[in-house]
């Protein structure tokens, strides 16, 4: 197979399954979920070793949302998520309490070191829930609005097309 037709049958398929994902049962609303969903889940992802990812699958099912939409919204938020992880530190350092490690001392360097990485972990976690959860509530709406922009037209070309169609066909067999 030549490169150029796998490369328009990739395109085609990618186009398919947004047409799908746009709609989607259950409208606009099941979609934005699944973004929103998708965002906040991956907020707190880098320091979890990517075990927050196995929480998308029960948050889509106890939500009902869009699965392919959350994948999508875990998508971008690993694009967002680098500026995102300063301010996710800083809301986290604000949350957990200072002497939650520190009464933990020992004479290795090494475990000391551990045990400030552990302190910076939970900070990125703790404020990476809290922003995520922020970022996904800001981002539901928006998304919301915008696919129902989209499916509100569609419908209107569906109409326009539909009576177009049965007036072309009225003066056909007036003729």
């Amino acid at each position: 197979m030549q490169y150029p037709e796998r490369y328009a049958r990739l395109k085609r398929w990618a186009r398919y399954k947004y047409l799908q994902l746009l709609r989607a049962k259950g409208g606009p609303s099941i979609v934005a979920k699944g973004f929103s969903i998708g965002l906040a889940i991956e907020m707190f992802t880098l320091p979890t070793f990517g075990l927050a990812a196995l929480l998308i699958l029960p948050v889509v099912y106890l939500f009902r949302a869009s699965l392919p939409a959350a994948l999508i919204g875990f998508l971008f938020g690993k694009i967002i998520y680098l500026p995102m992880a300063f301010f996710n530190r800083m809301v986290g350092s604000w949350l957990v309490p200072e002497h939650v490690l520190a009464g933990v001392h020992t004479h290795s360097h090494w475990m000391n070191r551990m045990i400030h990485i552990i302190r910076d972990a939970l900070d990125l976690t703790v404020g990476g829930m809290v922003v995520g959860t922020a970022l996904g509530l800001i981002v539901y709406l928006p998304i919301r609005k915008l696919l129902a922009i989209y499916m509100e037209r569609r419908l209107e070309k569906r109409r326009h097309r539909k009576s177009h169609a049965e007036t072309e066909t009225a003066i056909s067999e007036k003729q």
